[in-house]
């Protein structure tokens, strides 16, 4: 990993103001960006929440779709500053919904954590919490909180900032000291 680019994981709950401050963090470290969606419009809803999450993220990003293969494209992207990915536990839930084995996705867990070791820009992740409510219900469930359980402390494990998003305010956890964030602060 470059000393000069970072890693930053940026987690919290649904609405909770973590994909802004990630456009915030990303817009700061670099002017050619890029944002890797890995959500799929597979039906209304969704569409319309994709739509606008391109509205409020501008033109200054170039956008690239890819709910599955993120490892490998974020090989292919070049001449890039920053990238951020939107988010994590989607990818994650891709996955699982491809019947894809939990030993698998963590496989894919580890290559993307190696890519972000190595790659030439900075790299901005956006993820979801979703281990501090009850035990799921289904098999489905648990593979999956599992599954982003490992995932996420596998990336925070390579990464230099991590930050927890938290009733509009973003919490700093790393590095130390601990920051509070609130919206309209620069990141």
């Amino acid at each position: 990993m470059s000393n000069d680019t970072r890693i930053v994981l940026i987690g919290g709950g649904a609405r909770s103001g973590k994909s802004a401050f990630a456009l915030s963090r990303a817009r700061s470290l670099g002017t050619r960006r890029a944002f890797v969606a890995t959500a799929q419009a597979l039906d209304a809803e969704m569409k319309e929440r994709i739509a606008e999450h391109a509205r409020t993220r501008g033109t200054d990003f170039r956008t690239i779709e890819e709910p599955l293969a993120l490892a490998e494209k974020l090989l292919e992207l070049h001449d890039t500053d920053v990238v951020v990915i939107d988010c994590l536990t989607l990818w994650l839930s891709n996955l699982l919904l491809r019947d894809e084995a939990e030993v698998r996705i963590l496989e894919q867990v580890e290559a993307l954590a190696g890519v972000l070791e190595q790659r030439a820009f900075h790299a901005v992740i956006v993820t979801n919490e979703v281990g501090m409510g009850v035990v799921p219900e289904t098999s489905l469930g648990r593979a999956f909180r599992d599954v982003a359980g490992r995932a996420h402390q596998r990336v925070a494990g390579v990464a230099d900032e991590v930050y927890w998003a938290i009733l509009g305010s973003v919490l700093r956890i790393r590095p130390a000291p601990v920051l509070v964030h609130t919206q309209g602060d620069p990141p």
